[in-house]
């Protein structure tokens, strides 16, 4: 379970803003980890466990004891380790507005070191030893942990942490007569050695509980940055915790070339998530037309194809190349041509029930390239485009499907004269749009849009039944997920 607080701190971003309030207003984003989910992370909470005693530093324990019979006794355990742990459970709850409450139950490990002591007797006799020990114990482990906000990031508190002993039984090893030493130390170095393990292994846990806190933010934060594309997701509040989920709300604000736009009056109420799926993710509209304004302040939504290329598409849809209208367009050689489609200005996106809305202007050039690769516009338009897309994500491949559309003709300018009339131009340009160009747009951006995801690393996640469901103003990614086994395996090698 801790390692459930810890990853579902992955959407849980640096925060200026955590300051206690209750406000919805600037909130762009929001990640709900529901129960079920903590479940899963929860399976291996041991291993995380296992890593904190075993990267725990066990200080010599010295001491001195007046024992009947022996007089003064010094002694002194060093260069204490472990080996042999191992954990038999461990579970997981959520207590409303308090914490995340984890239990280990089962702890069973073997200290191992050297004992040294000494003593005076009477009839001056004086004992000096040193023997090998080992320690068998056999303990619970109760963590509190709280989200709570400090220096800028989460951190997790795992300050509320206690050590219940089952066992604690001390072997000497060589000595001729261990029973009654091993009996005369276990008594009174048994509190100590309680108190010192309590305090180093908490503080092991406390100190790996932030490490992997610090990784899972770092990675949130690179998972939504693409170049000079970035997304603050600093949070709006302190994280949320229900009986059933736990919930962070981020300003989903975008960054670019270190430039921070922000929007206010968000649409988020805490009914519109639910709890039966594994994760919720939901996005303000304004969000998604903030990345679309990046994308295109970035100069990346330009699509170039050859003349051949566009000939091979058109040919696909059935049209004729031949057709007199296209020559004159191409000047008869779709070889020596290319064909440009860019935006000209950055696309609105607006979410509704039937799909996620984009509008944009497009312009098209066909341009004549000479031998020096210098290149001569021949032929250009501009459309008004709203498209309705309907978005799913399968077999780990974005799917972009075309529900609806509208076309606006704007304007077209030739360099050459065209036999064509205008009207003809116009009714063909839009039969072009129609049968070429949003297939091709569309075609386009979802491979592109799912290898910039597989980048990031999504691919290596085992995202179970994903739904995209598109609202009035915002956008809900909820879904169910296996163990991410990557990133895990990610932390520990940051540890080497």
């Amino acid at each position: 379970m801790l390692l459930a607080a810890l990853l579902s701190l992955a959407l849980l971003g640096t925060t200026e803003a955590c300051k206690g309030r209750t406000s919805f207003s600037q909130t762009g984003i929001v990640c709900r980890i529901t129960r079920p989910a903590i479940l899963v992370l929860n399976q291996e909470t041991t291993k995380l466990i296992q890593k904190a005693f075993q990267r725990a530093t066990y200080p010599d324990i010295k001491g001195e004891k007046v024992i009947l019979f022996l007089g003064r006794v010094n002694y002194g355990l060093y260069n204490i380790q472990i080996s042999n742990l191992s954990i038999s459970s461990s579970q997981a709850e959520l207590k409303k507005d308090k914490s995340i409450n984890i239990a280990i139950q089962n702890v069973s490990v073997i200290f191992k070191g050297t004992l040294k002591y000494e003593y005076k007797g009477g009839w001056l006799l004086a004992v000096h030893r040193s023997v090998d020990f080992e320690i068998d114990a056999s303990l619970d482990l109760q963590i509190n942990t709280q989200l709570a906000c400090e220096g800028g990031r989460v951190q997790a508190d795992t300050s509320d942490c206690s050590l219940a002993f089952h066992k604690l039984h001390l072997s000497l090893r060589g000595e001729k007569q261990p029973s009654w030493l091993e009996q005369v130390f276990t008594d009174f170095i048994s509190f100590t050695l309680k108190l010192i393990l309590k305090g180093q292994v908490c503080k092991e846990i406390s100190v790996l509980a932030n490490i992997i806190a610090n990784f899972v933010q770092d990675k949130a934060a690179n998972f939504l940055t693409d170049g000079d594309i970035g997304v603050d997701i600093s949070l709006t509040r302190p994280p949320i915790i229900k009986d059933s989920y736990l919930e962070s709300h981020h300003k989903g604000f975008l960054t670019y070339k270190n430039q921070s736009s922000g929007f206010q009056d968000s649409s988020y109420t805490p009914n519109i998530l639910g709890d039966s799926r594994m994760l919720y993710f939901w996005f303000s509209e304004k969000v998604l037309s903030s990345l679309a304004k990046a994308a295109f302040l970035d100069k990346r939504l330009i699509l170039t194809l050859t003349g051949n290329e566009f000939k091979a598409l058109l040919e696909n849809k059935g049209l004729d190349t031949t057709q007199d209208i296209l020559q004159e367009i191409f000047q008869g050689s779709f070889r020596d041509s290319q064909v440009v489609v860019r935006s000209l200005a950055a696309p609105l996106i607006t979410c509704k029930p039937e799909g996620t809305i984009v509008k944009s202007s497009v312009d098209v050039e066909i341009q004549l390239l000479h031998q020096d690769q210098a290149s001569a516009m021949t032929f250009s338009f501009e459309e008004d485009v709203v498209t309705v897309i309907q978005a799913s994500y399968e077999e780990k491949k974005l799917i972009l499907e075309l529900s609806d559309f509208q076309i606006q003709h704007k304007s077209s300018r030739s360099f050459s004269t065209l036999s064509t009339s205008q009207e003809s131009i116009q009714g063909f340009l839009k039969t072009l749009t129609i049968m070429v160009g949003l297939p091709v747009i569309i075609s386009w951006l979802e491979p592109a849009l799912t290898t910039l995801l597989n980048s990031k690393g999504l691919d290596l996640f085992d995202i179970i039944n994903p739904e995209i469901i598109t609202k009035e103003g915002y956008l809900v990614l909820q879904m169910d997920f296996g163990f991410p086994q990557h990133l895990l395996e990610d932390f520990f090698q940051t540890m080497i």
